[in-house]
């Protein structure tokens, strides 16, 4: 006899539907898959066969063969065991109703015919409602991230026995009741806060500016300054998540298997700091499955690079193309997925290889030496940094100091406002911060009077820029003005966001 069940795979954040038809028929006993399976699907044969039997039904012992529709697609992962399995017992007449035929299938099954948890179900129910398909039978453990979409009608099982009672109308199982987004407060896992950061006036300035707009920093200043302290303090400032927002970072998280399924959505802006020794397919993702990298799990959030010449030229290069598109194409030899990775770049570096070039220890790198470390990092890269800040060591005043410094809730709240004033100016563009504005929006968003375009023009033949960082001046200078609370972009606007890039050429004259 034959069957047929519905299920979903995943091509990146997109889904695609799969038929399973099942064909039973007498002869020798056998099992054949055809399809393009790989070997996790392949390898389901015993799981199946054993969690039919423990759960107390007959395994046909006859000629059974599988078809994965469409086949010329490359399936992956042990998502479609519950529906193999499904179509094996209503193929067999074990289960006698075409119930099943409504639902689509999506779960693992163990040897004692539990079902089990599974990664990228929440992009999978995304890319069957856009597709029209309403009904989901899904592994228990997966019912908190199942939760936010209230228009999916989902069931969430156990086991497999389950599901042959809930489609034989033996027993019904209760559809998986709507969770309310609830913006949680910033999960300070580092436990630090601006107030307790010493000095530093100028960092901190450029780190509310760079979070304000979106805009890519980099912290230049000797060991010991607190360039990694600085940074660990940005995700305490950072805005509250919306829930589409949340939903678009939970769907990256969700596929590479790092979501907590207690909480069933991120609610809080990821902070990813990879060490120096990370490859090129940690950083951009990929690998035999292509599953995201540590630029698209920063997606919404921080992606920070500590001690950025420290990481390989070739890994670094791999950025350019993210950083200015905010989405990440792999291609492989078998298929070419597309992850977003729209992130805020926080890095910082020493000024030379021994730390202290322009600090109060005396350096110890000749000027060759200087030149050859700070050029790990290409021109090209530099460009897409918007903000270049030098972060000098704390003095024994203010490192002593009893006064207490601005807290985060109190930048955050600033950070909050120019965000605002961003959505309100881009709404229905498609961007939400200064830092996507096109040259289009630039021109309609960022004109600047005589003086300042004087001020440009300076700026522009003694730091020999370039066109691209001549654009990010003006986006910072929007969001310098955003903080202000001003309409148009003022000359001290202009002034102070120029003073961001004089780091472009100072160690490289």
């Amino acid at each position: 006899m034959l069957a047929k069940t519905n299920s979903f795979a995943l091509n990146g954040v997109k889904g695609f539907k799969i038929d399973i038809e099942i064909d039973i028929n007498a002869g020798l006993p056998s099992y054949d898959m055809v399809g393009l399976p790989d070997t996790a699907i392949k390898e389901s044969r015993e799981r199946i066969r054993s969690a039919i039997k423990n759960s107390g039904l007959n395994y046909p012992v006859k000629k059974i063969t599988i078809n994965l529709a469409p086949a010329d697609l490359k399936k992956e992962g042990p998502v479609f065991d519950l529906a193999i399995a499904t179509g094996i017992l209503a193929a067999s007449e074990q289960i006698k109703t075409l119930k099943y035929k409504d639902y689509i299938l999506l779960g693992e099954l163990s040897l004692d015919g539990s079902v089990r948890h599974i990664n990228g179900l929440l992009p999978t129910l995304i890319a069957g409602l856009e597709s029209g398909y309403t009904k989901y039978i899904i592994p228990k453990a997966n019912e908190n991230e199942a939760s936010y979409l209230s228009k999916a009608e989902c069931y969430a099982v156990s086991s497999l026995s389950e599901v042959v009672e809930f489609l034989s109308g033996i027993n019904n199982i209760p559809k998986v009741e709507c969770s309310e987004y609830r913006i949680d407060e910033t999960i300070n896992k580092f436990h630090t806060d601006f107030a307790d950061v010493k000095g530093q006036f100028m960092a901190k300035r450029a780190l509310e500016i760079s979070v304000s707009g979106g805009h890519n920093i980099l912290m230049i200043g000797p060991p010991g300054a607190g360039k990694t302290m600085l940074a660990k303090c940005v995700p305490t400032i950072m805005p509250n998540m919306t829930f589409e927002e949340a939903i678009e970072v939970t769907k990256i998280h969700s596929i590479a298997g790092v979501l907590d399924q207690n909480q069933g959505i991120v609610k809080t802006r990821p902070f990813r700091s990879p060490h120096h020794t990370a490859t090129v397919p940690s950083l951009t993702g990929g690998g035999a499955n292509c599953k995201p990298g540590e630029i698209s799990l920063a997606h919404n959030g921080v992606l920070f690079l500590d001690e950025m010449p420290e990481y390989s030229r070739k890994t670094l290069e791999t950025l350019r193309q993210p950083l200015e598109d905010g989405v990440v194409v792999i291609s492989r030899a078998k298929m070419t997925l597309e992850y977003p990775c729209h992130f805020m770049l926080v890095a910082s570096m020493n000024p030379c290889p021994c730390g202290n070039f322009g600090s109060s220890t005396p350096c110890k790198c000749s000027p060759h030496e200087i030149h050859k470390y700070v050029n790990r990092l290409s021109g090209p890269l530099l460009d897409r940094i918007d903000l270049q800040v030098e972060v000098d060591s704390v003095s024994y005043d203010d490192l002593r100091s009893k006064v207490k410094a601005e807290s985060s809730a109190a930048i955050k709240e600033r950070v909050e406002k120019a965000r605002e004033i961003q959505r309100e100016r881009f709404k229905g563009s498609g961007i939400f911060t200064n830092s996507e504005m096109t040259n289009a929006m630039l021109e309609e968003y960022c004109s600047i009077s005589k003086q300042s375009e004087q001020l440009m023009e300076i700026a522009f033949d003694k730091l020999k820029l370039s066109g691209r960082a001549n654009a990010r001046i003006l986006k910072v200078a929007r969001t310098i003005a955003d903080l202000d609370g001003t309409q148009n972009i003022e000359t001290r606007h202009i002034a102070e966001a120029i003073q961001y890039r004089s780091l472009d050429r100072k160690y490289w004259e």
